[in-house]
């Protein structure tokens, strides 16, 4: 009988404590990943050798953009995106597209064909090894990000005609 009594006291203590001590947590740490909420892993070494890092604290939006021309979805949607941000107020929003061809003449062909800017486009002819592939979690499809200025993905797969509000929006 003095079992059944102490159980249920045991169980609220148990239950007041694990809530105060999540409570007095002061600041949730996010974690870096790739699903809206989560920290955008920061790229290093594309060709030109230099590195993106996101958080940049400048009240500007980056939407980070894979496709390759082999993918014709992710190339299409690569430039319908650009179009897109061309369209805005560019310190609301920086673009930066990243081409996963495994061939660079390709790369550059395709960038003349589709008229896309090359100062934001980079080409990373690595394999599906490398760390941006496994970062990004390229093996399960060519994706585009929407990141703020912290750093923390607000979107992921932006459809162009759902660009304008999710930055009105956020």
């Amino acid at each position: 009988m003095r079992v059944r009594t102490y159980v249920p006291v045991v169980f609220t203590v148990l239950l007041i404590a694990l809530l105060t001590v999540s409570a007095s947590t002061k600041e949730t740490r996010l974690t870096t990943g790739i699903n809206p909420g989560d920290l955008a892993p920061g790229i290093e070494s594309l060709e030109n050798k230099s590195d993106l890092s996101f958080p940049n604290h400048s009240g500007r939006y980056t939407l980070l953009s894979f496709w390759a021309a082999y993918d014709a979805e992710s190339r299409a949607r690569n430039v319908s995106l650009s179009n897109e941000v061309n369209k805005l107020d560019p310190e609301k929003i920086a673009m930066y597209s990243v081409s996963l061809d495994k061939s660079r003449s390709i790369f550059e062909e395709t960038l003349k064909i589709d008229k896309l800017n090359e100062t934001r486009q980079f080409w990373e002819g690595s394999d599906s090894k490398s760390a941006l592939h496994k970062a990004y979690k390229l093996d399960k499809g060519l994706k585009t990000f929407l990141i703020d200025d912290a750093g923390k993905i607000i979107a992921v797969n932006v459809h162009p005609k759902q660009l304008a509000e999710l930055l009105k929006n956020d």
